[in-house]
């Protein structure tokens, strides 16, 4: 039963300069991530010890820190770096992350654009 024990983190922001476009790759604009993450809690839970879980403060600032890295083209290949980033953890069983890329470069009026995939150990 542990498998549908999960950690979600919705809206961490960072500023990235992925895109197809010049400009995009140039000025940068923010990404918006969100991660849930499949994975055994209940060592945690007995032992009320943040080591026996995944801190999800420090998820964040991994999380940034890709969005704040080497450019890429498409956020599908953004979203194939980050699950890989968390599936670093060998408790995490399976990711889902969405990108949102607010601020696409789409000329019609729009709310949002997301990307999203799961992973999980092969």
């Amino acid at each position: 039963m542990d498998a549908v024990d999960r950690i979600t983190l919705t809206g961490v922001r960072a500023v990235g300069f992925h895109g197809v476009y010049p400009d995009e790759k140039r000025d940068g604009q923010e990404f918006v991530v969100d991660a849930v993450l499949h994975l055994p809690l209940r060592r945690a839970a007995e032992t009320d010890d943040v080591v026996d879980t995944v801190h999800y403060g420090e998820l964040a600032e991994r999380l940034v820190a890709v969005v704040e890295g080497e450019p890429v083209d498409l956020i599908e290949t953004l979203a194939q770096r980050l699950a890989d980033e968390v599936l670093t953890d060998r408790r995490v069983e399976t990711v889902t992350i969405t990108v949102h890329k607010p601020k696409a470069p789409i000329t019609v009026p729009f709310g949002d654009v997301s990307v999203t995939i799961t992973r999980g150990r092969s």
